[in-house]
């Protein structure tokens, strides 16, 4: 089996309900992302997908939640932006990306500081 992970980054501001008074607050985060993915063969050029086309993918999906108030978009319309949901967002959305069967996504997690994040195990 092989792993590869990539890392990135956007900031954007959300508020969270029932789950503590400062987290009640509109406030924003710069967070970091990693997104795991896996696969069992390498191709012809000897690698799982090209970095640059996951980046990509990426990409697109930060564009989305980048600089945006993650409470007033649609993506976060029936549930809280909460880095549990961004990190599930995040690999659905990378899933979907990702035309080859027979790579996965493993795992995101979604860092809101240096010392805590939320990990969406697929």
């Amino acid at each position: 089996m092989f792993e590869l992970k990539i890392k990135t980054h956007f900031a954007a501001a959300h508020r969270l309900t029932m789950v503590g008074k400062k987290c009640e607050n509109l406030h924003g985060h710069n967070w970091r992302i990693e997104a795991r993915i896996t696969g069992e063969k390498l191709d012809k050029g000897g690698v799982l997908v090209d970095f640059g086309i996951i980046k990509r993918y990426v990409a697109d999906i930060m564009d989305q939640l980048d600089h945006k108030y993650l409470n007033e978009i649609s993506i976060f319309e029936n549930q809280t932006p909460s880095s549990e949901n961004i990190a599930m967002y995040i690999a659905t959305e990378l899933q979907n990306k990702i035309k080859d069967t027979s790579i996965k996504v493993s795992r995101v997690s979604a860092w809101e500081s240096d010392n805590s994040c939320a990990t969406y195990i697929v």
